[in-house]
């Protein structure tokens, strides 16, 4: 029977006059293969599938509209991919070299700080080098790099720490002028065998959707027809769906083109299950309803002290040792019912794998020793570390998490093993090279030598590129995890240091065995990089989500530091909706396991990316000494319940624990009576957070419109067809009274979800210093 596509295609970015590459399997994958799929002529667009290298090439002509569809059909059944068509803002960078220079090229957080990128030119031989690059408004650290030294831009005074003893410089570009327009969902209207959709637009600038042929709408995969579009009764218009097309879950996108359709709307997301809204009572979960809690098996909690082993060694100090936390310790805190009041429901559990028995020292500077307390050194794929439990015990806390309705994601090493390891005796080939013919070791060459670079002496990278029985044996490992323990997902370890192609293997094996079951398997992964290099991993042939690092960057920024302003961090709201879209499942953080807490940065003991915190960590960890910074991190954290993507809660932020860089972000989780009273009030605040998430389904499938945006106040609304909230913070020192704007057609009654107090949308918003206020959206 022939194979339809599952997958929702996402929208392809592409640029004007510039030819982009696709593997196929990337935009949809399907189990039958491509050898059917063909591609429909489109006047604007140059399109071109070539089943040999399934690679699907897409240029879009200068006269493109902004929104454009390639309509293809695949073994017999018609369908649409999305394209966001852009025509390039350019920034010019100029260098104005002190000496001559032979080779020069810009870097920055735009091009995953590609060393050989994007070359500088001197045209005019007047040591004055230039680079034009296409960026979006939004915040970027940058550099150059000539003749193989890292150069600051002596001309612009906006510098900071780039946290390895240097600074990077910094540009803001701002987005003033644009015209933009936001399309906002209104209702649902039931109209017996249909339902209709309710749209209003509001724009910057006199709009000119003067006729329904700028409007595209989308069910799943494919174009609904002009006869499905009416004019709205609000200054919009509505679609119109069948109950009986909106059987399991279906995706409604909805888009508005204008400016002589140069220029295009949001999109609005809509998932239905079953005719209903996502989110309505009674309606299954999906992932975008996770709520993720990051934890260290060693550090949480330790339930069975038979178990305790540390290792042995004269110059090995409890941070860097075991511990104590274990798989039973999990599992208590599971029965006590500790996760399950706070809210979340899913566990990710750091890397359960058998490790060294012997310490080991850190290649760079100050060379401390360390165990392997943390899971990331594995010396076998098939076993559990004992210091933890067996595997077993290991399937033990799976069916617990499972029967209090919470899931559970394995941590997953893919990039490397340890020197111990079997494989790496067996199959020395697999692996990478650790001396390079220049001389010098690959070691942390992370962007040189990405795909092979060791991470320590000891810990032997495999070289995928070269080995592609390695990326079976790796792969079907991660299956036989899934299998064994039952467990929900992954979180993927060092996911820019694996080949694209290992992913692609993974995820089609995954949707191979699993996807007709109805079992959706999340991976997440870890990247640090640039939009592109990250997003890159982000598709339907690789991996759901990464945690959004570029976001994260961008708001630890302006929440910490006092002169920077929310606009920054609005523009940054653009670059991830451009990226993944309106709905996604990206991981929004707060602080992790390889991140200095955010406590650290609240209470004034580190600054952001200050090259000394690993000694900090070791010679004066920081403590709390300042109420305030419990209201600055509660802050955040109602920022981060409240945006798109999936809150994910490192152990210990809950109540507002603080740590410099690893180890001592790492330190042994408290319960309790161990909790001081302002901890245990930010706990509790935390819980109702979460609780207004979980209830809240504008929070989880909503749109995000920003309705003020000024330096030190944010506020913005999320709407679903369920409800409509508005989120006001205050990072400023001082208390705050603003009136916020907010759309007539959306209700006149604002109530605060916290308190119940109801004021209206006229009457200004008070808020505290480092405070928040959400508020339910009402017409009465």
């Amino acid at each position: 029977m022939p194979q339809k596509i599952k997958d929702l295609i996402k929208p392809l970015n592409v640029q004007t006059g510039k030819e982009t590459k696709f593997i196929i399997s990337d935009v949809f994958y399907i189990k039958g293969g491509y050898s059917s799929l063909a591609i429909k002529e489109n006047p604007r667009v140059k399109a071109q599938f070539s089943l040999k290298d399934s690679v699907l090439s897409v240029t879009p002509s200068q006269d493109a509209r902004a929104y454009e569809l390639l309509n293809f059909n695949l073994n017999g059944e018609e369908y649409v991919i999305p394209l966001q068509v852009k025509k390039p803002d350019y920034y010019r960078f100029e260098f104005h070299a002190e000496k001559e220079y032979k080779d020069v090229f810009i870097i920055g957080s735009f091009n995953g700080w590609n060393r050989s990128g994007d070359r500088m030119t001197d045209p005019e031989g007047d040591g004055i080098f230039t680079a034009d690059i296409a960026l979006d408004p939004g915040r970027y650290e940058y550099k150059f790099y000539a003749d193989g030294q890292e150069i600051v831009d002596k001309r612009n005074d906006y510098q900071v720490p780039n946290g390895m003893g240097d600074f990077n410089s910094v540009i803001v570009i701002t987005k003033e002028g644009v015209p933009e327009l936001f399309l906002q969902i209104m209702e649902m209207k039931d109209l017996g065998d249909e339902i209709a959709v309710e749209y209003y637009y509001k724009a910057n600038f006199p709009a000119d959707i003067d006729t329904l042929a700028k409007i595209v709408a989308l069910l799943d995969n494919k174009q609904l027809g002009m006869e499905r579009l009416q004019w709205g009764e609000y200054f919009g218009f509505k679609v119109l769906l069948k109950k009986s097309e909106l059987k399991g879950e279906k995706h409604l996108r909805v888009s508005a083109l204008f400016n002589d359709f140069r220029m295009v709307s949001n999109t609005q997301q809509t998932l239905f299950i079953d005719g209903q809204p996502a989110g309505a009572p009674g309606v299954k979960q999906t992932w975008y309803d996770g709520i993720i809690y990051s934890l260290m098996i060693d550090r949480f909690n330790d339930g069975d002290k038979s178990l305790n082993n540390p290792i042995k060694h004269d110059s090995l100090f409890l941070p860097a040792n075991y511990n104590g936390g274990d798989f039973q310790g999990i599992i208590d805190k599971l029965n006590e019912g500790y996760f399950s009041d706070l809210g979340i429901n899913t566990i990710w559990v750091s890397p359960v794998y058998d490790n060294p028995n012997e310490a080991f020292r850190e290649f760079p500077p100050p060379y401390h020793y360390y165990s392997g307390y943390h899971g990331y050194w594995p010396i076998d794929f098939t076993k559990t570390e004992e210091k933890f439990g067996s595997m077993e015990k290991l399937k033990e806390l799976v069916q617990t998490a499972h029967s209090k309705g919470i899931k559970v994601l394995l941590d997953f090493v893919s990039h490397h093993t340890h020197e111990q390891h079997p494989k790496f005796k067996e199959h020395r080939e697999w692996f990478g090279v650790l001396d390079l013919p220049d001389g010098r070791k690959n070691l942390r060459l992370w962007d040189e030598y990405r795909l092979s670079t060791w991470f320590e002496p000891y810990l032997p990278s495999f070289d995928f590129t070269k080995a592609p029985a390695a990326i079976e044996y790796v792969s079907e490992n991660a299956l036989w995890w899934l299998e064994q323990t039952g467990a929900d997902g992954f979180r993927h370890d060092a996911v820019k240091h694996v080949p694209n192609e290992f992913w692609r293997t993974l995820t089609a094996k995954l949707k191979d065995k699993y996807q007709d079951e109805g079992k959706e398997v999340y991976q997440i992964g870890e990247t640090f990089g640039g939009y592109d290099l990250i997003s890159s991993y982000v598709t339907n042939g690789q991996l759901e989500s990464q945690f959004n690092f570029n976001l994260f960057d961008v708001a630890i920024q302006v929440f910490i530091d006092s002169t920077q302003s929310f606009e920054i961090l609005a523009s940054e709201f653009d670059r991830t909706y451009h990226y993944y879209g309106p709905m996604h499942l990206m991981g929004n953080i707060m602080d992790s396991h390889d991140k200095i807490r955010y406590m650290a940065y609240a209470d004034g003991d580190l600054v952001i990316n200050q090259g000394d915190a690993n000694m900090i960590a070791w010679n004066n960890p920081p403590k709390v000494d300042n109420l305030s910074s419990y209201a600055k991190a509660q802050l955040y954290l109602a920022y981060m319940f409240t945006i798109p993507g999936l809150p994910v809660i490192y152990y210990g932020s809950e109540f507002g624990m603080t740590g410099a860089a690893d180890p001592d972000n790492r330190r042994m989780m408290r319960f309790g009576k161990d909790l001081n009273d302002t901890e245990k009030g930010m706990m509790e605040n935390v819980k109702k957070l979460v609780k207004l998430r979980n209830e809240a389904s504008a929070l989880r499938y909503g749109d995000l419109m920003p309705v003020h945006i000024e330096k030190d106040i944010l506020g913005y609304i999320r709407s679903d067809l369920n409800g409509r909230y508005l989120v006001v913070l205050n990072k400023g020192s001082r208390p705050a009274e603003k009136k916020i704007y907010v759309p007539s057609v959306y209700g006149y009654t604002l109530t605060d979800v916290f308190t119940d107090k109801r004021v209206s949308v006229y009457d200004p918003v008070k808020l505290d210093a480092y405070g928040y206020r959400i508020f339910k959206i009402t017409a009465n």
